[in-house]
């Protein structure tokens, strides 16, 4: 099996994981490629593993590989959709972080879910990304203009709100007079959006949601969508400048700037192991179910 794996940088705590992961991969006669800068920062640390080769971007990687492999957390799992783009290279998560809605394989369990992973026992779950347009064209979005969890707009060097104009395909919605707006795929509604008051949307729903942040009208409540809708947005404010975020890369736009965003034409996929559902997730992270008060 051809394996990619991508970390975000090295920690300490993580150590005897990683050394264990690539123990048990080596073992089992893997062709093993690490990202360059995480494996920089391992190689210092683990001076007695083998040489292995590398990788620094998309154009270093291609559909023979297997999967990707993260260590970290969910930041981590979001920073490697940029690589796998639309390869189809399934991703699997290795959570040496905190709450773990993405990368879903606790430090207890590698082995056991590394073990499964290579005999193909587990199953896919393809996930929604959107993609981002704006006129007139911003430089930082030339390429990377899609986010796995969601695309934000807000308000940058004023505590002032910002009015945020929306059209949904073609159609005025409102004008949500607000810190910002969110729109989440269903991987995102756990996470920015689910802290401003949107629902949970499970992953194979074919659906988006606008989240207002902060919203001054206090009837201007989360909207479920089609994730077939064209979204229109235009900003209007006391600064000139706003700020837009795709999971958590940042830029920067004029106010008025024109932003289109809808479903990306290609999935990311995401390998579901060792009956690791989204439903068993959602009840061990959010403790539901759990009587917390004793």
């Amino acid at each position: 099996m051809k394996i990619a794996i991508y970390g975000q940088k090295y920690q300490e705590q993580a150590n005897h994981s990683i050394k264990m992961l690539l123990d048990l991969l080596a073992s089992k006669n893997c062709e093993v490629i690490i990202e360059k800068r995480f494996y920089n920062s391992l190689k210092i640390h683990l001076p007695n593993s083998k040489t292995y080769k590398t990788f620094e971007s998309y154009y270093h990687l291609n559909n023979s590989f297997d999967v990707m492999l993260t260590i970290g957390g969910d930041g981590t799992m979001l920073r490697a959709v940029t690589f796998v783009r639309d390869l189809d290279i399934p991703l699997l998560g290795i959570n040496t972080g905190r709450l773990g809605f993405l990368a879903t394989v606790s430090k207890q369990h590698i082995t056991e879910a590394i073990l499964l992973l290579l005999k193909k026992d587990f199953t896919i779950k393809e996930r929604t990304l959107l993609s981002i347009y704006t006129k007139p064209d911003i430089p930082e979005l030339s390429e990377l203009n899609f986010a796995l969890n969601e695309v934000t707009i807000s308000r940058k060097n004023t505590t002032s709100m910002i009015i945020v104009e929306t059209h949904l395909n073609n159609e005025y919605l409102t004008s949500y007079w607000a810190d910002g707006l969110i729109v989440s795929t269903p991987t995102g509604s756990t996470g920015y959006s689910l802290s401003c008051g949107g629902p949970v949307i499970v992953p194979e729903a074919k659906n988006l949601v606008l989240t207002p942040i902060a919203p001054h009208n206090l009837n201007a409540r989360p909207l479920v969508i089609s994730d077939n809708t064209t979204i229109k947005l235009s900003v209007s404010g006391r600064e000139k400048e706003i700020l837009i975020s795709l999971d958590s890369r940042i830029t920067t736009t004029d106010n008025h700037t024109e932003i289109t965003i809808k479903k990306t034409p290609f999935t990311v996929k995401m390998i579901e192991i060792n009956n690791q559902t989204f439903l068993k997730t959602l009840r061990e992270k959010l403790l539901w179910g759990q009587d917390t008060r004793n």
